[in-house]
């Protein structure tokens, strides 16, 4: 419910109708079942949700969007495995943009299946543009979303630019979020198996955070799990959290699944990780995003000390 008070927020019922319809706007965006009463904030956060919607439905086609790569680490020799493809959004005038404020709405102005289709095929371009330049095959994770693994042209486009050679057998990598692959139950596991046949890895992101059955993760056609930062912020010291990390890892080892550990930021941290058996690190103690050139150069970099 969105709720408007006369006389402050309108004098006329045309006024009171349109201020009460946005409150009802952010009473929806929390989720429902509750309301909210009109703020004058409520209209400038509206302008500026337009101004950005418009900004978004360009940025494409004026070529603003870049990927990012956080490097992957093995948990025993601590060398780069492979990239998380992370989107960053370069605009002309505000700067950058954080994603946490466009991909939202790029999925609620169902604009995301073009985009996750553009960085699909830009990290596919990359890891092939990283071979050429005599780095070996780093297998690149992108995510996806629910909105996308229900796209068929989304699944299509994957399948032409594995079958055009843009991206490499064993070289491109799905992540799903825990949630995302509980919805719509077996049609997700048939578009999960296509996915899987065309050579792709898949990754369930965010583990921990949803309410997926030991059945159905059983069934999917999955690699890995990865751990929420959230659950490995309090490590070591935080038990419950101990306790849930080392269930998860159990619980792998179990269905023969690799975990990954997401926001490693101290040693304690890592070190914890690696005593209860976790095959892979991601984090800022090992790296942040980078650029290309830049996580290229910190490749070549490792492979130079390793020899």
């Amino acid at each position: 419910m969105g709720i408007s008070v006369h006389p402050a927020d309108g004098s006329d019922v045309d006024m009171l109708l349109k201020k009460a319809d946005a409150a009802l706007s952010f009473a929806k965006a929390a989720g429902g079942a509750t309301y909210r009463f009109y703020t004058p904030e409520m209209t400038a956060q509206a302008v500026k949700a337009v101004a950005l919607d418009r900004d978004l439905r360009q940025a494409l086609q004026r070529h603003e969007f870049r990927l990012h790569y956080q490097p992957l680490y093995d948990a025993l020799s601590e060398r780069i495995v492979g990239a998380e493809a992370l989107i960053r959004w370069q605009h002309p005038e505000r700067g950058f943009v954080s994603p946490m404020d466009f991909i939202p709405l790029a999925e609620a102005r169902g604009l995301i299946g073009p985009i996750g289709e553009w960085a699909f095929n830009e990290a596919c371009r990359q890891g092939q543009a990283w071979r050429k330049a005599g780095l070996p095959n780093i297998p690149i994770a992108v995510n996806v979303s629910p909105a996308q693994l229900r796209d068929r042209t989304f699944i299509n486009g994957g399948a032409r630019s594995l079958r055009d050679g843009k991206c490499a057998p064993n070289a491109g990598h799905l992540e799903i979020t825990e949630s995302g692959a509980m919805e719509r139950g077996e049609e997700t596991i048939g578009m999960l198996r296509e996915f899987k046949a065309m050579g792709l890895g898949l990754s369930v992101d965010d583990f921990g955070t949803g309410y997926s059955s030991l059945s159905h993760l059983n069934r999917m056609p999955i690699d890995k799990l990865k751990i929420d930062r959230s659950f490995v912020k309090g490590l070591p010291g935080d038990g419950d959290d101990a306790a849930i990390v080392t269930a998860i890892l159990d619980m792998a080892k179990a269905l023969k699944l690799k975990v990954v550990a997401e926001g490693v930021e101290t040693r304690a941290q890592f070190d914890f990780l690696k005593a209860n058996g976790c095959d892979k690190i991601q984090g800022y103690l090992f790296g942040k995003p980078l650029a290309p050139d830049d996580f290229m150069a910190l490749a070549r970099q490792q492979r130079a000390l390793a020899a």
